[in-house]
């Protein structure tokens, strides 16, 4: 992490942030579907058919619109993202993104979370947006551990700033706070390294 240059680190109560470039990190805890953000990030599955967790929360919040464009798309591949409206969603789109399940770590379930966030953020450069909100993908039932899948949320998000990026904003909103916990000691761990 020599490489990464973090300008400024910064907490405040329940959040942390790092600026990186002109683009701001930050951590929040709470209801991904209260955002105010241009989208957020989806941890759906491969069938696009909602479900529990995030998932259901943002259908249930976003109502039917978000269902309708999810049936015309049909599906998405493991480790890849699509966008529909953010329907009654503070947020103007949602991007469904599919993180692997997680079944030991040998089987690919890295590179294919890797892929799932870097290809969100394509999707909201692709729409030319300012700001996303990311769920943590693959952390719930899919059984993924927040520890490493935190690390590799981070970690693509900080590549594609270093690339270059029209986003201002990438918030990661934990739910719990001992998902948070991890976010935080991470990010700290940047800060100090850097």
């Amino acid at each position: 992490m020599a490489n990464r240059v973090v300008r400024s680190s910064q907490t405040l109560a329940s959040w942390t942030m790092i600026t990186l470039n002109h683009t701001t990190l930050e951590l929040h805890q709470g209801d991904i579907t209260r955002l105010a953000v241009d989208a957020i990030v989806n941890a759906a599955n491969s069938g696009l058919r909602g479900g529990g967790g995030v998932d259901g929360a943002i259908h249930r919040a976003g109502g039917p619109a978000i269902m309708a464009e999810c049936r015309r798309l049909g599906g998405c591949p493991t480790g890849q993202a699509v966008v529909t409206t953010g329907g009654n969603l503070p947020a103007r789109y949602v991007i469904h993104a599919v993180g692997p399940v997680w079944q030991g770590g040998g089987r690919g379930e890295p590179d294919l979370l890797r892929s799932a966030y870097a290809n969100s953020l394509s999707r909201a450069e692709e729409l030319g947006l300012t700001s996303v909100a990311f769920s943590s993908l693959s952390t719930g039932v899919y059984g993924y551990p927040i520890e490493l899948a935190c690390r590799i949320a981070v970690d693509a998000a900080i590549d594609h700033v270093q690339r270059g990026t029209a986003l201002q904003r990438i918030v990661f909103c934990l739910f719990s706070a001992g998902d948070l916990a991890v976010y935080d000691q991470y990010l700290h761990n940047i800060t100090r390294n850097a």
